[in-house]
């Protein structure tokens, strides 16, 4: 039958679209045919412990102003480690604004850090991002939290055992306790002499000239509770 041409003044659904009407409706999929369940509160990831005044307490600690940071991603680009860590270091400046402690203070990255000062350099708003890595270092230590990695403290502490002793650092010396303790000495012996040879290792130790002004130096940063 031919539909009609005109429509009445006050026009149905059925008028308007008839072959519409008469399809049937579509029935909603049960949970039996494959429906996606929503997530209950029991297998919802916890929330994240946010501790809002970390970028003040950072700030008050080495007077580096987290904040001010725009995310321009220089620091991660000029990063030699940023391979190797869990969080870059642009992503740990973001996580310390957000006060992610909890995940910063338990992650490699803040162990990783060189304190080369590559992304301090980079930085276009001047803020020293190594010692902020240094500080966040402090606080897990202060905390009792062991890094993921628990040869990089030892490594740290031979290093800064060996500056305090001379202002300088010998590397034939604290590498050497260090392989010892770690069990890698033998392991080692080959790359300590084609340091040596190629003049990167020295047998002797070298001391600063004005020794006595070191020492007064680190006596004032343990009496600030700097590292000992």
């Amino acid at each position: 039958m031919r539909r009609n041409a005109t429509l009445t003044e006050n026009p149905s659904q059925e008028e308007l679209a008839p072959e519409s009407s008469q399809k049937e409706a579509v029935p909603e999929p049960s949970q039996e045919e494959g429906a996606i369940e929503s997530p209950t509160e029991q297998d919802a990831a916890p929330p994240l412990e946010v501790k809002r005044d970390l970028a003040e307490e950072i700030k008050q600690h080495c007077h580096e102003d987290v904040n001010r940071c725009y995310q321009c991603l220089k620091c991660s680009a000029g990063c030699p480690m940023s391979s190797a860590m869990d969080y870059p270091p642009s992503q740990i400046m973001r996580m310390v604004q957000l006060g992610q402690e909890d995940i910063l203070l338990t992650s490699s990255a803040i162990w990783f850090c060189l304190t080369c000062n590559t992304c301090s350099i980079r930085c276009p708003n001047d803020i020293d991002i190594a010692l902020v890595i240094d500080t966040l270092r402090e606080r897990a230590l202060q905390k009792g939290i062991l890094p993921a990695y628990e040869r990089v403290p030892l490594f740290h502490q031979y290093f800064l055992d060996s500056v305090k002793k001379r202002g300088r650092t010998f590397e034939g010396e604290f590498l050497a306790l260090y392989q010892l303790k770690t069990g890698q000495i033998l392991g080692s012996v080959g790359l300590g002499i084609r340091m040596f040879l190629k003049g990167r290792m020295g047998l002797i130790p070298e001391s600063v000239e004005n020794k006595a002004a070191f020492q007064e130096i680190y006596r004032r940063i343990e009496a600030r509770g700097g590292k000992k």
